[in-house]
């Protein structure tokens, strides 16, 4: 055998033990840790931060609803950290710019390719920036919009006519989208919807009841599809 022969080998065996040692990983974090959320922190200048008190009172409203376990305090993750494994959820949103670096790119990809899961809700202003990045994580796929009769919206609770509406924004109507890995759904995309908002305490947008109580819903058919499929 030639020496690029060698070479060529020995990179595809780095790269076998790499892949090995991140499933490893990611059983043993999701293991200790079956039924937890995180909120992603990325660059770009985004508001990340943005809804703080969103993730905690759709938790509440989860642990309530379908008995999880789920901490009611979500820490923060970034898209380069070890700490990204132990999380099988991971929440984004925001208004603004998002940039994944090279390095924050093949995590991300890796956390996904390893039984990961990423929700990312459009606060608004987001998705012109965001659908580029997400090219860096997968670019050989696209987001495809999920079908009124996808399971993610059929448990617990019913949504015949899929994602709901929550805010305006454009007026356009709300879309689910995903990028799919062997049949697996590993990344949420929710646009012109904006959950998070209705996820929030109800004096801070006013929000009816009865909108607030679509979100939350809605939110935890997305809790139930990640934990309990």
């Amino acid at each position: 055998m030639n020496s690029y022969g060698i070479v060529k080998r020995v990179v595809l065996l780095k790269s076998m033990i790499k892949q090995f040692f991140i499933i490893i990983l990611l059983f043993v974090s999701f293991t200790l840790s079956a039924q937890e959320i995180a909120l992603m922190q990325y660059g770009g200048g985004g508001d990340w931060y943005a809804n703080p008190t969103s993730l905690p009172n759709l938790i509440k409203f989860s642990n309530l609803n379908i008995n999880t376990t789920i901490s009611e305090k979500p820490q923060v993750v970034t898209p380069n950290s070890v700490d990204l494994f132990d999380y099988p959820f991971v929440h984004m949103t925001g208004h603004g710019n998002v940039y994944f670096s090279p390095n924050e790119a093949q995590n991300l990809r890796d956390y996904l390719l390893s039984g990961g899961f990423l929700h990312i809700d459009d606060n608004y202003g987001m998705d012109k920036y965001l659908r580029k990045e997400l090219i860096k994580i997968f670019p050989n796929k696209e987001l495809v919009e999920l079908p009124k009769d996808h399971p993610i919206f059929k448990q617990p609770f019913k949504f015949p006519n899929g994602l709901p509406k929550i805010h305006e924004h454009d007026n356009k109507r709300p879309q689910a989208f995903g990028i799919f890995i062997e049949g697996r759904l590993v990344l949420l995309y929710t646009y012109e919807c904006d959950l998070g908002d209705g996820w929030e305490n109800p004096e801070i947008h006013n929000d009816p009841p009865e909108v607030r109580l679509k979100a939350l819903r809605m939110g935890v058919n997305i809790i139930n599809y990640v934990f309990k499929n």
